[in-house]
């Protein structure tokens, strides 16, 4: 009994000089150089995205009409319009024309597999068109066609990651009145 606790001890001990030293190697290491500009608005971008994608694939599909009341989007049309709104982005940094439509219509997007692939491809396009304007290219004139005005491609894209904040945020709710948790709320594996 008396060296299984002396080998317990003995093990704990160990286990802590060794975070200790490793604490300290962090600490004397030189720190890393900062990402580039357009590098973490591509990280924000895809940060959001996969949060809305994996509400899109959770979410059970006979509650994709969901309203917690009648007077707001439903699950699925919330989805559609954060992902279509990527668009008035992600095409004029492409030197394409904004959408027609701020909201597309839910009878486009029958099922809840359309729904999530359109999610997906909203951010993958955007995506896309962050890597391939590059830190130089993020800082290019577009305009913001709900303000007629001149923006930069980066403070677009910041805006529309913002905005797609703001659906996650709505779509928690939507989870919670539904009794259901939202993904990112649940215990990690």
């Amino acid at each position: 009994m008396k060296k299984r606790i002396i080998s317990v001890i003995l093990a704990v001990g160990i286990l802590a000089v060794l975070a200790t030293a490793q604490d300290a190697m962090k600490k004397d290491a030189p720190p890393k150089p900062a990402a580039g500009p357009s590098q973490v608005l591509l990280e924000n971008w895809n940060d959001v995205g996969r949060k809305l994608i994996a509400m899109a694939e959770d979410f059970p599909e006979d509650k994709y009409d969901f309203k917690p009341v009648p007077a707001q989007r439903s699950f699925a049309e919330q989805l559609l319009h954060a992902a279509n709104a990527n668009y008035f982005f992600t095409n004029p940094a492409m030197g394409l024309k904004p959408p027609a439509v701020e909201d597309p219509k839910r009878d486009q997007f029958k099922t809840k597999a359309a729904v999530v692939e359109f999610v997906k491809k909203a951010f993958a396009d955007g995506a896309a068109a962050i890597k391939q304007k590059g830190d130089t290219g993020m800082s290019d004139l577009i305009v913001d066609p709900f303000a007629n005005q001149q923006m930069r491609a980066s403070d677009m894209a910041w805006g529309l990651i913002e905005h797609s904040g703001e659906h996650y945020g709505q779509l928690v709710v939507y989870y919670r009145v539904a009794g259901l948790v939202p993904p990112e709320s649940r215990p990690k594996k």
